[in-house]
């Protein structure tokens, strides 16, 4: 993992808070996620930047180092980020339009809004694992518009600056290698597969994991999870019969790979679009724009999936 701005907030919060608890309520993150994250971060300096306690926590020798640089280089990064977002607003609207991303099936649709409303401007998108990091972007001008996701009773947070306009929810869909022995049937029971082999993302500031995990565990459901990563190495690891997936009923099927609704529908994703409240996306007109070519985005997705079809015919 390499070492970026965002982590450096992460150790400042915790340094500052001197507890876990209050640094992930001032993070916007729950404890066990900050938890993870810390020590994803300490395993890529080499070493603890926190010894821990019933009291608290309290920065090691090499915690006070990466503390003084930290403290140092964030101030220089958010005069920064105010110079360029405020240059940016200078600028003519829709002269360059940022699009922000997580894994979904939307971002078609809202590109294809962006050049209906500003036609003539230069658009450049990027993906990101988790919407936090994007809701920030937004927030201090670094992007003009995002589409997020979230998980019910784990809705995300926006700041007061960005917008957050819900388009659909749908429910979650298991990835299953083709010539797997649950392929032929209409839906998965997850007790039929729960001790097998699971992939999934690397826990982080995203509540997603953390929401199916708790899901399930009231259910009595524990997935072995053993494999982390995202994109496509997951499709790989399922194609090649090393893994299944959680994955969002529009995900695509493909060679060796087949994906089925789960059995009651326990576990469900909500589509967002956000956007900077005084930004170009801020009008009406736009937002509407947005939203219908968002919501045709999923239905041309929901089109291509068999096994999303074949859910909503059954009336589930």
């Amino acid at each position: 993992m390499e070492l970026e701005i965002r982590h450096l907030r992460v150790v400042c919060a915790v340094a500052e808070s001197g507890s876990l608890t209050r640094a992930a309520a001032a993070l916007r993150m729950t404890q066990p996620g900050l938890s993870a994250q810390l020590q994803r971060i300490e395993a890529a300096l080499g070493a603890p930047l926190f010894t821990r306690s019933a009291t608290g926590v309290a920065p090691t020798a090499l915690g006070e180092v990466v503390l003084t640089r930290a403290r140092a280089v964030l101030p220089a990064m958010d005069e920064l980020a105010r110079v360029t977002a405020r240059a940016a607003r200078t600028e003519p609207a829709g002269r360059r339009i940022r699009v922000g991303t997580v894994n979904s099936s939307l971002i078609g649709g809202v590109l294809d809004a962006v050049r209906y409303l500003y036609p003539e401007a230069e658009t450049c998108s990027r993906l990101q694992g988790s919407p936090l990091p994007l809701l920030d972007d937004l927030a201090d001008g670094r992007l003009e518009i995002a589409v997020v996701g979230d998980s019910p009773g784990y809705e995300i947070t926006a700041p007061p600056e960005v917008v957050l306009a819900p388009v659909v929810t749908e429910p979650v869909f298991v990835a299953l290698p083709a010539g797997h022995r649950m392929a032929p049937a209409t839906v998965v029971d997850l007790t039929d597969v729960e001790d097998e082999d699971w992939v999934a993302p690397r826990p982080d500031a995203d509540r997603t994991r953390e929401y199916c995990t708790a899901v399930l565990t009231a259910a009595g459901r524990t997935l072995r999870t053993v494999h982390e990563a995202e994109g496509r190495v997951v499709e790989e690891l399922v194609r090649s019969g090393h893994a299944l997936s959680l994955c969002q009923a529009t995900f695509p099927e493909s060679p060796g790979v087949v994906v089925r609704p789960i059995a009651g529908d326990p576990l469900w994703y909500r589509h967002l679009l956000a956007w900077h409240a005084a930004g170009p996306f801020a009008g009406s007109e736009a937002a509407r724009v947005l939203m219908e070519n968002a919501e045709a985005a999923h239905r041309a997705a929901v089109r291509r999936s068999p096994a999303y079809r074949s859910w909503l015919g059954a009336g589930t």
